[in-house]
């Protein structure tokens, strides 16, 4: 069956193509969005962030919400099948996030009780190895696959703006405007992450790695993406930008000391420089102003916000890993080559010494 083509106004233009399948779900995704192919009707499995399949498919239902894709008609955005198929991917997606995420309240005030879940945060240490001991291939897969998030920077918790009232909508555009530039296109953080990806060789094309990242990466656009589309989780949306902004500076700070290590100008380190001065000032804001007057506004939502600050860490604990992982295996190895192969030239060295005497 041939796709339909959706023929844009003139002028419009598309952001990306859409990625290749990577299983049933995300398969049926693309066929229902470009042939309006039926979807999946059936209970999808429980999943958790690792699953190639159910991630891509998400991030395709969550993209039509944000710049669609080549070819597809923008009205598929609130095609009622894509939706519930969405619905029954989300499912087991939540189920996962709160077996693992869920965090009990105490009384103390909201900013204290997300201080305290930060401090007692003890992932995988990614920012000091990229600071200290990352080559420029390793920094180089580090930033294409946070391209995935970080050209579309603070699109998700801008969802969040017109769901809020009060010092709690004024912190969240005060911390919003920082992101966009201030009214600079060229300051705008996404703009600047572009340049950091010139810097290393990147193509700087919305969307375009996609493909090519694992399923931990989709997850941490997806978290953000399943607060931004559901006026049900805005407590966890805020309190996931509060925990990004209140874990931003040190590790930013190291990535610009890793980038000029390996070579990058302070034009193309300013991505990360950026962030140190601004989520330095970003975390009071969203600690107090925001998540503070959130909460006196919906106490009852106090569980919801450190539930957002929770699953913020660990997806972005689960991609650390994952890389780090990934280097770690690939370093074994490369030792385990240089080892088999200084044995080899030692035997051949003996192998020479015997045939010349």
């Amino acid at each position: 069956m041939d796709r339909r083509i959706y023929e844009y106004p003139a002028g419009y233009r598309s952001a990306m193509q859409l990625p290749p399948a990577r299983g049933p779900l995300s398969a049926r995704m693309i066929e229902g969005i470009t042939l309006g192919a039926a979807v999946p009707r059936e209970t999808v499995a429980t999943t958790d962030p690792y699953d190639d399949d159910v991630q891509l498919a998400l991030w395709i239902a969550y993209e039509l919400q944000y710049r669609g894709f080549e070819g597809v008609d923008p009205d598929r955005q609130w095609d009622p099948e894509i939706i519930a198929f969405r619905t029954r991917l989300e499912q087991p997606w939540i189920q996962w996030l709160k077996a693992n995420c869920s965090v009990t309240p105490s009384a103390q005030p909201v900013a204290v009780q997300l201080r305290c879940l930060l401090d007692n945060a003890d992932g995988p240490r990614l920012a000091p190895y990229l600071r200290r001991h990352a080559t420029q291939e390793q920094f180089r897969e580090f930033v294409l696959n946070r391209s995935v998030y970080q050209l579309k920077e603070a699109d998700p918790h801008s969802f969040g703006i017109a769901r809020l009232s009060g010092a709690a909508k004024a912190a969240l555009v005060e911390i919003e405007a920082d992101e966009y530039g201030g009214g600079r296109p060229e300051r705008m953080h996404s703009e600047l992450f572009r340049t950091t990806m010139r810097w290393l060789g990147l193509d700087d094309s919305y969307g375009h790695y996609v493909p090519d990242v694992p399923a931990v990466t989709l997850a941490i656009s997806n978290v953000m993406s399943l607060f931004a589309m559901h006026q049900r989780w805005t407590g966890a949306l805020v309190g996931h930008l509060a925990a990004l902004e209140m874990t931003s500076t040190l590790p930013n700070r190291q990535y610009a000391t890793g980038a000029i290590r390996l070579g990058a100008s302070e034009d193309e380190a300013r991505y990360f420089t950026e962030h140190v001065e601004a989520d330095a000032v970003h975390e009071q804001i969203a600690a107090h102003d925001l998540c503070g007057s959130y909460v006196e506004e919906h106490p009852e939502a106090v569980g919801d916000v450190l539930f957002g600050a929770r699953c913020a860490l660990v997806v972005d604990d689960l991609f650390a890993a994952h890389l780090l992982s990934k280097w770690d295996a690939l370093a074994d190895r490369t030792a385990s080559v240089q080892s088999v192969q200084g044995v080899l030239e030692g035997v051949g060295e003996g192998y020479g010494g015997v045939q010349g005497e």
